[in-house]
């Protein structure tokens, strides 16, 4: 059994590993043509670079309602959104700090709480339906249309790289599949994990498997925040929220109705709570200071200790 579970810890490692390399392939070519094509900072952020981290989420959650694991597929999303908001937030602020714009905090503050609550809403009969992934999938298509629409920020000029696109496309192409094969073991090697350890699925997918799939969000905002680039930091924990909740619940619910646990109904009222509380703290001074950025690290260290016991 020790050699059954030490096995499963390795796969663990290198399906995280995996998705990280190929997160990280995705996130550098798409950002960079997306620049091409004129968006700003702070939409790049939004939607292009929060979908190409969270490419590990869309991956395990889908695979793992594939293979009847709900509590990890859903566990996974919840635990991500706790741990990008609370943890990788915190870390960022603590390492000099992150600023958001006014725009960031008018315009899609909002819309991270609100999806935090529509989260919770479809979670409260434990049982997510076709029907209401749709509605979260709707949700989430209207508002990067949104984006699309109200994306008036000035852009820098990038030199053009018309030649360097067969690259790029193929480099994301790789990434991708890196995120699949990297998706698939971790999930297979996360369920057998919690069979032999006797612990639940939720706690693995809303602790272990969260935070291995988070790690190109952790890597992708600490590398924007040191070059000095808060609007795709901020930009980018905000958009993965978003994105977690209504683009990857609603795909993984309308590919196969979801049934979870009880243990989810007070993470995800957690991650509202935290929700509120840091728009909050953005729309208090529009930058986290260090202390703060302790509050957000120690948010999440008390939930994952209320879920172990």
């Amino acid at each position: 059994m020790v050699t059954s579970i030490a096995v499963d810890v390795a796969l663990v490692a290198a399906g995280v590993g995996a998705l990280w390399l190929g997160a990280q392939l995705f996130v550098d070519n798409a950002a960079l043509l997306a620049r091409r094509a004129g968006l700003s900072d702070l939409t790049i952020g939004l939607t292009v670079v929060s979908m190409g981290t969270s490419m590990p989420e869309v991956a395990v959650s889908v695979e793992a309602a594939l293979l009847g694991s709900s509590d990890i597929a859903v566990g996974n999303v919840v635990g991500s959104n706790l741990f990008n908001i609370g943890f990788v937030l915190g870390l960022v602020a603590l390492l000099g700090g992150v600023t958001a714009s006014r725009t960031l905090v008018r315009r899609d503050g909002g819309v991270l709480i609100a999806s935090a609550v529509l989260l919770l809403a479809v979670l409260l009969d434990l049982r997510v339906s076709r029907v209401e992934g749709a509605l979260l999938l709707v949700g989430f298509v209207a508002y990067l249309a949104y984006l699309a629409r109200s994306d008036d920020a000035p852009v820098e000029e990038v030199p053009r790289m018309d030649a360097a696109l067969p690259r790029s496309a193929a480099a994301m192409l790789a990434g991708l599949v890196l995120v699949v094969v990297g998706a698939t073991v971790l999930v297979a090697s996360s369920s057998d994990l919690a069979r032999l350890a006797g612990i639940s699925e939720w706690l693995i997918g809303v602790t272990i498997v969260a935070v291995g799939t988070s790690s190109p969000e952790i890597a992708a905002s600490v590398a924007a925040a040191r070059r000095g680039f808060g609007g795709i930091a901020a930009g980018n924990l905000v958009g993965s929220n978003v994105f977690n909740a209504l683009g990857i619940l609603g795909l993984v619910a309308v590919v196969r109705p979801v049934t979870v646990s009880a243990a989810a109904l007070p993470d995800a009222t957690w991650l509202v709570g935290l929700s509120v509380f840091v728009v909050l703290l953005f729309a208090s001074g529009r930058r986290l200071s260090r202390p703060e950025g302790v509050l957000l690290l120690a948010a999440t260290l008390v939930r994952w200790a209320l879920d172990a016991l």
